[in-house]
């Protein structure tokens, strides 16, 4: 498992704030340098980053190009959670005190099998069949109380097929694993009632 001691997690989330930040300043390259990425962020690995608001989900984007260095990914992650993610509008100025940030780095994928060795909570989950595909992260099933066939069922809804097509050998599936770690809450209100969807 890809490991990163607690001063280059800080690190990440530094980047992927100055990043935000410049995106949705509009200033691509401006506001600053960003940190000396150290080595461990210099190596190659896939990541997603999530963005939440008084604890609502505000955006999350991932970049799985595993020939790009973590800190890279990290950074053009977070700046597209902040502007690309189709199911929201732009995050503007004014919210940037309001969000918080999660980092995920991504293991590489591997063929599964066998859907019975699909662990929820462990492992994230991508499906894909014909030009259809969809990933869920490993954290997705502890926020949403899935068991191990629910989060299975999600993933394939997400990607616009039947819930039972992982049972279907037609169907690919890919597992991984990943550590996640990200900033605390920066408003501490309660979020407002919604009902709960698989997002990420």
């Amino acid at each position: 498992m890809f490991q990163l001691e607690a001063s280059d997690r800080n690190l990440l989330l530094s980047i992927a704030r100055r990043s935000i930040e410049r995106a949705v300043h509009g200033r691509a390259h401006g506001l600053g340098t960003d940190p000396e990425p150290t080595d461990s962020l210099m190596q190659l690995a896939a990541a997603f980053v999530t963005l939440h608001e008084r604890g609502e989900l505000r955006g999350c984007i991932g970049l799985m190009r595993y020939e790009v260095p973590l800190w890279a990914n990290v950074r053009e992650a977070a700046a597209a959670a902040a502007l690309d993610d189709p199911r929201f509008r732009p995050v503007e100025p004014s919210e940037l005190p309001a969000l918080s940030i999660e980092v995920s780095v991504l293991e590489p994928p591997v063929g599964l099998p066998d859907p019975a060795g699909f662990i929820a909570g462990r492992h994230g989950i991508i499906v894909e069949r014909g030009h259809r595909h969809a990933l869920l992260l490993p954290q997705v099933a502890g926020e949403m109380g899935w068991s191990s066939a629910q989060m299975l069922e999600a993933v394939c809804h997400k990607a616009g097929l039947q819930g039972d097509a992982w049972r279907d050998p037609s169907t690919r599936l890919l597992v991984f694993e990943s550590i996640c770690f990200g900033e605390p809450e920066r408003v501490t209100e309660p979020p407002t009632p919604g009902p709960a969807s698989p997002s990420r």
